[in-house]
């Protein structure tokens, strides 16, 4: 079973559809978390793990479900993928249009359970920021597999981790980044579990980093931060028990 956190302090935004979680990775509250030199090195690193996995699949559609935190969609763009992004108000697009160029994005608000798209319309379907928030992960996924093709990415955060001590790091986490919101840490057996009632096939595991980026945060230096990910990346610590995970599922028909 996934283990949910929550902060009941955290309003919810209005929205016509039954996940909206994010709205709040659109704002630009949520983009602060990503500013300075050690965000750019967590985005850094989270853009070219995804355009690692996507090397064999090139000028591939797109499909990015709650993508409103822009945080991939020019690294792909300038990659050569055509790329449709989904939010779950207009608000979500707000990002979008000052961070990317809108001649090369398409932009669509509707509900991320129920996506207005046909059966296997786009090559691969992404969602970042956005499972360990949805309430109904088990229907989201469904949905991603539903409308791709050939594969779906996306990334979480995993109980073979730091996330374990959890409890231990709410109060730095917190202090750090303000506005902690519900979310849910998943193993690696429940997310193939899904994948596999709808027709993907084993996920092939991306762990980001070892050390929790809370902690890369507080460090305050992204020089430092590299060093420490490649000792453990280099004993292979990182693969065993790394968090966020990005994973990418291929489909079998």
């Amino acid at each position: 079973m996934a283990i949910q956190f929550v902060n009941k302090n955290i309003p919810q935004p209005f929205s016509p559809f039954p996940e909206t979680a994010d709205i709040e990775t659109a704002s630009d509250d949520y983009a602060a978390r990503f500013s300075g030199a050690v965000g750019s090195y967590f985005l850094d690193v989270q853009a070219q793990l995804v355009l690692d996995l996507l090397k064999d699949l090139p000028q591939a559609s797109i499909l990015d479900v709650g993508g409103g935190h822009a945080q991939l969609t020019m690294p792909l763009v300038n990659a050569g993928y055509t790329v449709t992004v989904t939010g779950s108000a207009d608000i979500c697009r707000a990002r979008l249009d000052r961070c990317c160029d809108a001649s090369r994005f398409r932009y669509l608000t509707c509900d991320s359970l129920n996506l207005p798209f046909e059966d296997n319309q786009f090559d691969v379907v992404l969602a970042f920021r956005l499972l360990p928030h949805t309430q109904q992960w088990q229907r989201l996924l469904q949905e991603m597999c539903r409308v791709a093709k050939k594969a779906i990415i996306l990334d979480y955060p995993d109980k073979r981790s730091a996330n374990i001590l959890y409890n231990l790091l709410f109060t730095m986490k917190k202090n750090i980044e303000g506005n902690t919101r519900t979310y849910t840490v998943f193993s690696r057996r429940e997310l193939k579990d899904v994948l596999k009632a709808h027709h993907f096939g084993a996920p092939e595991f991306q762990p980001e980093f070892f050390i929790p980026m809370v902690i890369h945060r507080k460090l305050k230096t992204p020089t430092l931060s590299r060093v420490l990910e490649f000792f453990f990346h280099y004993t292979g610590l990182t693969k065993l028990f790394g968090s966020p995970i990005i994973l990418r599922s291929d489909s079998k028909l």
